[in-house]
């Protein structure tokens, strides 16, 4: 147990100490510097700390726990999203980065009016502190109380062991966000990043060359032996994700989340130039074609470990798997890793969370005047409140019948798809009006929590999204022929950065997609 203490200080202090050395000649009381990094994100920077915000406890744990349950069938979430960043850098971003954005909801002001931008900011704020920082937290406690036994340590119940797990991570993820601001979180990412995926190969590779007898090839092709129906990627009518879904609400959910979510996009909007940004959008799309090997072929492993022992207790399968397989001294390394991931998104989602409060209703609506530094100030107190709340809310998810992350994600679509709705209408279709685009807010909202939490109708909630999409269009389009459009808003060029696009970047993109669907006719059955 020492040496796994060790060695999760070693790793977490470096990640600390670098951060703090790359931001030590920084200022963080502007608001450039302190929301969007100065504006001088690398492409390699802003695709390790898109990753990390992506990529946390909920994917480690929940996906893992869904993969050991339900096998490849999920692999959607992760590869499809390669095609939303392709789409996102060909099209999203250098629009949104044309007109100098810090926050997404600051477009919907300049493409409909002040209160649609108002409503979306508190939306967001709302799915934050009720949705993500809570089962993020709540994640990464379940494994870092695994692997230290904290409870056992404090002679304490599980329960408690993992309340007091919740609150260390919660005040070092604050810390982080609170007094570093976009950068800080940007450059810890990276190193986490990397952690990431190289704790995460570790499991796999130790995992496989164990089952293999030194074989890592022959441990894979036992694992797929004992269970070739886990590698199939195409979900039956009855699974937890059909693979019809991929063509109702999943792409409209993963365009919202990485072209058009303030959380994710933020760093992009931090870039040096069009082109960097474009390469962090475009080496996500990279790095999320490779995030199954850490993310669910783990939870496959697992089920050739446990069978079905754990079933009811899904989101266990991953904590399980670090102990049986890696040696000690690499454990703490791992717990560190895991901690980084938690930290990544967390403290990503606080300052994210930070920016729409203090630019979007403090500036706008409670202060006209207030100065930078009294942004910056405002913004590190509202981090403060959403790092309690989620604190607090943290327990109240355990126990998701169908795994945290498929709560996760059902949990998202009360405000996502709405929001992506009318986002994606003002782009793409200049007669839609700000009365439509508010209809549809509420309208799409009452329609998902109707049909998903109320009446609970037996239709798949992805499918659910898509219907939801649509009857959000038929709105939109039906209120704004009686309240026609006024608004001639165009995206206009400010130049706040370079905004030659990278020359590689449309190649990059075919390629992602072209692999995306071999992905799908490889593992298809």
């Amino acid at each position: 147990m020492l040496l796994t203490f060790l060695s999760f200080l070693a790793f977490t202090g470096f990640v600390a100490l670098f951060s703090w050395y790359k931001l030590r000649k920084d200022k963080l009381d502007t608001q450039d510097g302190y929301f969007l990094g100065g504006r001088s994100l690398t492409g390699v920077v802003i695709a390790g700390s898109m990753l990390l915000t992506n990529i946390s406890t909920e994917h480690l744990i929940g996906m893992n726990g869904s993969a050991y349950k339900n096998g490849f069938i999920i692999i959607a979430w992760e590869v499809t999203s390669a095609v939303a960043l392709v789409i996102g850098a060909l099209y999203f971003i250098p629009t949104f980065l044309k007109m100098g954005l810090t926050t997404i909801p600051q477009y919907l002001e300049y493409r409909f009016d002040r209160i649609t931008r108002t409503l979306v900011a508190l939306f967001l704020i709302v799915s934050f502190v009720v949705t993500l920082l809570p089962i993020v937290l709540y994640t990464g406690a379940i494994n870092l109380e695994s692997i230290f036994n904290v409870s056992e340590t404090l002679g304490v119940t599980q329960g408690q062991g993992l309340w007091v797990t919740v609150i260390i991570i919660g005040v070092i993820g604050s810390i982080y966000a609170i007094f570093g601001g976009l950068k800080a979180v940007a450059f810890s990412d990276t190193i986490n990043g990397f952690g990431l995926f190289i704790g995460g190969l570790l499991v796999l590779g130790f995992a496989l060359w164990d089952i293999g007898d030194g074989n890592m090839i022959e441990g894979l092709s036992k694992v797929y032996k004992a269970a070739p129906e886990k590698f199939n990627v195409i979900g039956a009518k009855d699974s937890v994700l059909p693979f019809e879904t991929l063509f109702t609400g999943l792409m409209i959910n993963q365009l919202y989340f990485w072209c058009m979510n303030q959380t994710i996009i933020q760093r992009a909007f931090g870039a040096v130039s069009l082109a960097e940004a474009q390469k962090g959008l475009l080496y996500t799309g990279v790095l999320k074609l490779l995030v199954p090997l850490v993310i669910i072929l783990p939870g496959v492993i697992g089920f050739y470990y446990f069978g079905d022992s754990l079933y009811n207790n899904q989101d266990l399968i991953y904590p399980e798997l670090i102990k049986k397989v890696l040696p000690v001294g690499l454990t703490g390394f791992f717990a560190a890793v895991v901690l980084g991931a938690v930290l990544s998104t967390f403290n990503s989602v606080l300052n994210s969370t930070a920016t729409i409060f203090s630019l979007g209703i403090y500036k706008r609506h409670l202060n006209k005047d207030a100065s930078e530094k009294q942004l910056v100030w405002i913004g590190k107190l509202t981090s403060i409140i959403l790092a309690v709340c989620a604190i607090v809310a943290a327990p109240m998810v355990a126990g998701a019948p169908e795994g945290l992350y498929q709560l996760l994600q059902q949990l998202n679509g009360i405000f996502f798809i709405p929001i992506a709705s009318i986002l994606i209408a003002g782009l793409f279709i200049p007669r839609i009006s700000a009365v439509g685009a508010k209809a549809a807010l509420f309208i799409g909202l009452a329609f998902y929590i109707l049909t998903s939490f109320i009446f609970k109708v037996d239709i798949h909630f992805v499918h659910l999204w898509g219907i939801e999409f649509i009857l959000n269009m038929i709105v939109m389009f039906g209120v704004s022929y009686f309240y026609p459009n006024t608004n001639t808003f165009k995206p206009a060029d400010i130049e706040s950065i370079e905004m030659h696009p990278w020359k590689y970047a449309r190649h990059l993109g075919l390629l992602l997609v072209v692999l995306t669907v071999a992905i799908y006719i490889w593992l298809g059955q």
